[in-house]
């Protein structure tokens, strides 16, 4: 007899808990369950199942095969549902939840993906606060932190760097920092977060081989809009640290300079998390695997080697 087929009654009776129930469940008579039982049984030279007229249970033998079983099943109803995606056509709502600082670079992604996918519809909600996506009726969240729950699967879909910037009018007027202790003579924007207050004070700076440099700082505006800090550093306001996905268009239409190209406030991870499922959505799928891609090839995402930047400086007069 087929052994998956009887893995698969096997699985059933000892899930319902009787040989009849489990001909129902799998379309079959009660004589063809008790066949491919037996089947198992005699292949294994081992007791399964300890029948009496009211109950089933499961031998040691049972018990350890079973919980092979299943994993076996599962593995391949998995293969065969991604067989499935690749003919089937993702539709439906998608809910994600991303942090704040992250929100504005996905837009690209979003707009991309949608295209790609005309029938998805995204929903795109932004929140500082880690949220529980099982709870809360997310399909994913995209953060730049690990999440607590570990029964939540956590897959790395990119990075990004927080470099300084600024216009090249401040540039031209006030000098380019040669060093990361010349930021204290410059004007620096600072992006206030909860629980991130010190930058307004001061930034750590990373160098070329990894050692950290701390240099006070001080400037005319804080805030925690990322876009309002954005519009005062192209209008040639100060100095502001920003991500690499921030900069990577301004400085390529000449608005920004990314100045101190050798230093960086940190390298963050970027992650996809999403609830463990034995049958992940073919839209949630969809999604995931677009997203790795365009971590990996769009230039707003690459590490800053490639961006204009400003290394000697410029006085003015």
């Amino acid at each position: 007899m087929d052994r998956i087929t009887s893995m698969t009654t096997f699985a059933a009776v000892v899930a319902v808990g009787s040989f009849a129930g489990a001909a129902q469940r799998l379309q079959m008579s009660p004589a063809m369950v008790t066949n491919h039982v037996r089947s198992l049984e005699e292949r294994l030279g081992a007791r399964l199942l300890n029948r009496t007229t009211r109950k089933i249970s499961l031998t040691e033998a049972g018990r350890d095969y079973y919980e092979r079983c299943t994993q076996i099943l599962a593995q391949i109803e998995d293969a065969d549902s991604r067989v499935s995606a690749l003919t089937s056509a993702p539709r439906g709502t998608l809910r994600i939840n991303a942090s704040t600082v992250l929100c504005h670079g996905l837009a690209t992604l979003i707009g991309d993906f949608g295209a790609t996918y005309p029938e998805i519809h995204v929903e795109l909600i932004a929140t500082d606060r880690m949220v529980d996506p099982v709870e809360e009726g997310f399909d994913l969240a995209i953060r730049f932190n690990e999440a607590p729950d570990s029964s939540l699967i956590v897959r790395r879909l990119g990075q990004f760097r927080i470099v300084a910037c600024a216009a090249p009018a401040y540039l031209e007027k006030r000098g380019t920092p040669r060093q990361p202790g010349d930021l204290a003579q410059h004007n620096c924007l600072a992006y206030m977060h909860p629980g991130f207050t010190k930058l307004t004070r001061e930034w750590t700076l990373i160098g070329p081989e990894g050692e950290e440099v701390t240099v006070p700082i001080s400037g005319s505006f804080h805030t925690n809009s990322l876009e309002a800090i954005r519009l005062a550093v192209v209008e040639g306001r100060g100095i502001t640290m920003s991500q690499t996905y921030h900069l990577e268009e301004a400085a390529r239409c000449g608005q920004l300079v990314h100045v101190l190209p050798d230093y960086h406030l940190g390298e963050f991870p970027i992650y996809a998390i999403y609830p463990h499922r034995a049958h992940m959505p073919v839209k949630l799928r969809s999604f995931i695997d677009f997203a790795a891609r365009h971590f990996a090839e769009h230039p707003k995402w690459r590490l800053p080697e490639l961006l204009p930047s400003r290394r000697l400086a410029r006085r003015a007069g």
